[in-house]
């Protein structure tokens, strides 16, 4: 029994082992924002995954909007901040989608860049310049690299908490720190993507400060009874708006 135990132990150890060794060797440098990564898959696997997902996704926000000329104007401003910034380097296939859904403020990217927008956050804005930063703000998360990020690390602490479980019944406790840190990198992601919006909405020609804008009308929307920080994936509102605020003085906007 004492010896079954220990090989147990054994197993689980060089599970665990594996995992960050693995983790090491994908270790990178995006080369479009100078953060080091864990990505487990090249460009043209995240541009498959997100064209694979993207006809689901917009089934679950009532499919795509019926309003050509809307879906045109979209594309036209996603086109101006792809077409002037760092975004045409890379390797990624940027497009843009209006939703059909008129109950829920959101807007999201996939992978590889496919970039979503519901009519419900769309009706709030007045303006071209407020239609780019939502728009820059996700085009941030696919230069960003953020789902495939999450992805690695998801695959890093399933196979953690494997090696847990195998060698002392304890996976449950390691998979609730990897989500821990999942739910803390999704707030630097947030932040990252806004200060990358900011960047592509001053080279495109737009004001960055109807950002700030943008975020007064998701915080508005959210209500007062929306989680407090520490519970949320997004940072507070009022910290966006902050760091927005230091974005713009330094970049001279």
């Amino acid at each position: 029994m004492r010896n079954s135990w220990k090989i147990r132990i054994l197993i689980g150890l060089a599970i665990v082992a594996f995992a960050f060794f693995k983790k090491c060797a994908n270790t990178e440098v995006n080369e479009y924002t100078g953060k080091e990564q864990v990505i487990s898959m090249d460009p043209e696997q995240e541009i498959a995954i997100g064209l694979q997902s993207a006809p689901q996704m917009a089934k679950e926000y009532g499919g795509l909007h019926l309003d050509n000329s809307l879906q045109a104007y979209v594309d036209q401003v996603g086109a101006k901040l792809v077409d002037n910034t760092i975004a045409r380097e890379t390797p990624y296939i940027y497009e843009f989608h209006l939703l059909a859904d008129e109950q829920t403020v959101n807007a999201f990217a996939l992978p590889g860049g496919q970039i979503f927008i519901t009519y419900a956050l769309y009706s709030k804005l007045s303006s071209e310049d407020q239609l780019a930063g939502v728009l820059g703000h996700e085009i941030g998360h696919v230069i960003g690299r953020h789902s495939a990020e999450r992805i690695a690390n998801s695959e890093f602490w399933q196979t953690v908490a494997q090696g847990a479980n195998v060698g002392a019944d304890a996976g449950g406790l390691v998979a609730g720190i990897g989500q821990n840190v999942l739910l803390g990198n999704g707030r630097e992601d947030e932040l990252e993507s806004d200060n990358l919006g900011v960047r592509f909405m001053i080279k495109a020609g737009y004001n960055p400060r109807e950002m700030i804008t943008v975020m007064q009308l998701l915080k508005a929307a959210a209500g007062p009874n929306r989680a407090p920080e520490f519970k949320s994936t997004h940072p507070d509102p009022d910290n966006r708006i902050e760091k927005i605020e230091e974005a713009i003085v330094k970049y001279g906007g």
